[in-house]
């Protein structure tokens, strides 16, 4: 009876090669100003490739949600190796919940809302799709800013994952 539905199986272990990408104009393919407008708007930021070009930029997912970096709660690994951060999220009681960052994937293999552990960089959703991310063995993970996305580059991590 447990085989009919698709929870049953349990999490499933892959070796998938993620790339990093922040929302930044060269990850996230935007530019600010149109040249409709002599670009004199530059507080405006368009698409500048693909089938959105000159469209506004939202800086929204695929899904349709804001792009986050994944956040160990107050009662986490984290806080026993950076115990300096416990005041820290007990005064901004939002951080005390951890909370999964966003991870771009391709939606034929990986629906959205699906959840995957990816070592060294925590919990993350599938909430976007990429670009360039084709095929069940790629994964993109969203950093904060340009230089941490740089910084993990490419590597090839054991990625649990857990279906929606």
């Amino acid at each position: 009876m447990c085989l009919l539905f698709s929870g049953c199986a349990g999490p499933q272990v892959r070796k998938i090669h993620t790339t990093a990408y922040c929302a930044c104009e060269s990850c996230c393919e935007w530019e600010r100003g149109s040249w409709k407008y002599l670009k004199l708007d530059f507080w405006n930021r368009y698409v500048a490739k693909g089938n959105r070009k000159g469209k506004p930029y939202t800086g929204l997912t695929a899904s349709g949600t804001k792009p986050r970096v994944p956040e160990p709660g107050l009662f986490s690994g984290d806080s026993l190796a950076r115990p300096w951060g416990i005041p820290f999220k007990i005064l901004f009681p939002w951080r005390i919940l951890p909370r999964d960052g966003t991870i771009a994937a391709d939606t034929r293999y990986y629906p959205f809302g699906t959840r995957m552990h990816v070592p060294g960089y925590g919990w993350g959703v599938v909430e976007d799709r990429g670009g360039a991310i084709k095929g069940p063995n790629r994964i993109d993970l969203f950093h904060t800013n340009h230089a941490q996305a740089l910084k993990w580059g490419r590597q090839d991590r054991l990625v649990t994952i857990y279906s929606p």
